[in-house]
């Protein structure tokens, strides 16, 4: 179960992910600007007022996030200092689908990966790395020059956004909708494009994405 600050916090990361401040957020979302202020959280009696189901549906709904992504929000682990950064390794999307950046499990390995400095975010573990979007093939999603923070030791489960790389060299963002022993189907983040079928023995490797730079 969520505390209450938890989900507050998640609200607060939503926004800054997005690009947007809370009121921002909230105004986006055709609800009252100060439905997320600081003051909104606590009653005149010091109790703890929860957003409401429809508040949330409706953020999630303008940031094109879904639920397992903003209980990620929760669980991402930040500096005890605004100012301190954290160093990850990061490629962008076209070299990840080139041999030498991975090993057969989706790690990262080998030379010539450059670092990249996330404030806010850190790491969860030591395979944590991050791809570079180039071009506007993920849009409105995800746009040129985002950083997609990903690790391969989170277990994957139905929903979550992952980065998926084929034997013949494709590196795919997609939402995945089935995993199973014969199969697994993906689903693509943009309208412009079919959901995708593929044989366990067709994919090199797939991995979930924990966060994204905006």
């Amino acid at each position: 179960m969520f505390k209450h600050n938890e989900i507050w916090i998640a609200i607060d990361r939503l926004a800054n992910t997005a690009g947007y401040s809370t009121s921002g957020l909230a105004k986006k979302a055709g609800l009252d600007p100060t439905s997320f202020n600081k003051s909104k959280r606590m009653s005149p009696e010091g109790k703890p007022r929860w957003p409401s189901t429809e508040s949330l549906s409706k953020i999630l709904s303008v940031t094109n996030v879904t639920m397992n992504d903003f209980i990620t929000l929760i669980h991402i682990e930040t500096p005890q200092s605004n100012n301190q950064r954290h160093t990850i390794p990061v490629v962008g999307c076209a070299q990840a689908g080139q041999h030498g950046y991975f090993d057969d499990a989706g790690y990262p390995q080998g030379e010539g990966w450059d670092y990249v400095d996330l404030p806010g975010v850190t790491p969860k573990d030591e395979s944590t790395y991050a791809l570079e979007v180039s071009g506007n093939s993920m849009e409105p999603l995800y746009r040129h020059g985002d950083i997609i923070v990903v690790s391969p030791e989170k277990n994957i489960r139905k929903g979550d956004r992952v980065v998926a790389k084929t034997t013949d060299g494709q590196v795919m963002v997609k939402e995945l909708i089935r995993q199973t022993t014969s199969k697994i189907e993906l689903k693509s983040i943009t309208p412009d494009h079919d959901n995708i079928i593929l044989e366990p023995s067709q994919m090199t490797w797939i991995a979930r994405v924990l966060w994204v730079s905006q």
